[in-house]
């Protein structure tokens, strides 16, 4: 399945690149979004995009060609977007975008072992270079510890009955076994297929990915320039509730009150919600793109 960039015209909008414009793409996954800003930024505006994934990089590097120095690429975490900066001379850059969704490229491909669509090992890594892999997780914690997982990550309230399933079935090596498992134990919710919060859960945990979002973002802001903007896509509601909490607590003043010193560090906001509600997928783009679905986009600018 062709990747298709969620919430294209919307992120466009949002960053509203221009001309001598200086850009990055924290997970620029296949490159359609980054071509977009790189249109809308000619005929000098520049792009960085930065990915863990090696194989969506190759990828970007095809779609991003004909743009020529204009873009450049890494094979890096968006948590280290302060030195890759600084290693290309830039002081500052005027919009940033983090898309945190899973691609459908890394979905579609069975040997990443992120879908139980298809028998492949428990991978589900973003970087081959990331020791950990959900077979590791699934066959090595304990089951308090397997529990909390499911529960903290992937919102699972059979948690503890899918972790001593787990445990009582071990080793599991692959998606389907572990499905199985899951699907053994704890009844189907409506549409959506029982094992899909475990494997939300363990994709989470092996890549780390709310602890990357809680260190980004004021890494992000830290590397905009004043009117420049800051748009982050997420898929679930673990992230949008890290990056409306930031966005909210960044855009007010924290001041003292008299007599009642509450604050270390008195400051102004430094931010400006674009947005105070998520801007969410069209139907017409959820028909042709149901991935979709559960995209919400938010924008901060900074002041």
């Amino acid at each position: 399945m062709k990747h298709l960039p969620v919430l294209y015209k919307e992120i466009i909008h949002a960053l509203q690149p221009h001309a001598s414009g200086r850009y990055v793409d924290g997970t620029v996954g296949a490159g359609g979004h980054a071509r977009g800003i790189l249109e809308a930024c000619a005929p000098d505006g520049q792009l960085l995009g930065l990915d863990l994934d090696p194989q969506a990089l190759a990828l970007a590097r095809e779609t991003l060609a004909p743009f020529g120095q204009r873009a450049r690429l890494a094979q890096a975490s968006y948590t280290s977007i302060s030195q890759q900066l600084s290693q290309l001379g830039w002081d500052a850059v005027d919009g940033i975008l983090l898309d945190l969704g899973l691609s459908s490229m890394q979905l579609d491909t069975p040997e990443r072992g992120f879908s139980f669509q298809h028998d492949a090992p428990l991978d589900m890594r973003f970087s081959p270079q990331n020791p950990t892999t959900a077979a590791t997780l699934v066959n090595m914690l304990e089951e308090d510890e397997l529990a909390d997982l499911l529960y903290r990550y992937g919102e699972e309230s059979d948690g503890r009955r899918i972790a001593r399933a787990i445990v009582h079935a071990r080793p599991l090596q692959t998606t389907r076994q572990l499905a199985e498992v899951v699907v053994g134990v704890s009844p189907r919710k409506g549409r959506v297929h029982p094992a899909t919060q475990t494997f939300q859960a363990l994709r989470i945990a092996v890549n780390e990915e709310l602890d990357s979002v809680t260190e980004a973002l004021p890494k992000a802001v830290s590397a905009l320039r004043s009117g420049g903007r800051l748009a982050v896509i997420s898929f679930h509601s673990l992230e949008d509730r890290i990056v409306k909490d930031f966005f909210r607590e960044q855009s007010r003043d924290l001041v003292n009150p008299p007599y009642e010193p509450i604050y270390e560090h008195e400051r102004k906001a430094i931010l400006k919600e674009v947005n105070r509600k998520p801007i969410l997928p069209s139907e017409i783009e959820t028909a042709d793109n149901p991935r979709a679905r559960s995209a919400k986009l938010r924008i901060a600018e900074k002041l």
